[in-house]
């Protein structure tokens, strides 16, 4: 049979506490003294709240090992990745410079074919980064938004468009408004106030 921790929820189980409560204020009152069986219902659901308190703990702590064993594995994984496709890539450079070297097309295995060919479009190799110059570079910049507005309103309106155009995302500065918020300015759209968190201990 399904204990009350498991049957109810920890809101449902409050409820019944709260209402058992009330019956015995009420016998109390009237006869005395609660029953004996009322009494006994009222631990049992005293009980049955400590016991779904607990199960949420273990569930919360078992998630949160879940997540960080996820999260490492998802890194380790990558890592995994990583050296994959370097391997992948330097046994393919060998082996383009061994046929290269001399002058041949393929080579033919069992199974498969080795084949140089020529790539359908021309690629950039970078001999060294900082000698490239920054018109030849793509820019990707994180901007305070001050800052930001304050470059984009001494442009001339062409160039400022071609800047606004160039924009990838926009999100909302925690710190900024935290600090704005201190300084008691009123930032639309956002507001700080002090939230909670559940703390498994």
């Amino acid at each position: 049979m399904e204990s009350i921790a498991e049957a109810g929820s920890l809101f449902e189980i409050d409820v019944e506490i709260d209402g058992l409560l009330e019956e015995i204020e009420g016998q109390v009152e009237l006869e005395g003294q609660a029953s004996e069986d009322l009494v006994a219902r009222f631990q049992q659901f005293c009980e049955a709240h400590g016991e779904k308190v607990d199960r949420i703990g273990r569930f919360v702590r078992i998630m949160e090992a879940r997540e960080q064993y996820c999260r490492s594995e998802a890194m380790r994984l990558t890592d995994r990745a990583r050296a994959a496709a370097g391997k992948v890539e330097r046994t393919k450079n060998m082996v383009l410079y061994y046929l290269l070297s001399r002058d041949l097309k393929k080579i033919e295995g069992h199974q498969f074919t080795l084949r140089a060919q020529k790539n359908s479009q021309d690629s950039v190799r970078i001999t060294d980064e900082a000698a490239v110059p920054r018109s030849y570079c793509r820019i990707d910049a994180r901007i305070d938004g001050v800052f930001w507005e304050t470059v984009v309103s001494l442009l001339p309106d062409e160039l400022a468009k071609a800047l606004e155009s160039s924009v990838q995302e926009i999100r909302p500065n925690a710190d900024a408004i935290k600090a704005a918020a201190m300084r008691n300015e009123t930032i639309p759209g956002a507001e700080v106030r002090r939230g909670s968190h559940l703390r498994v201990a």
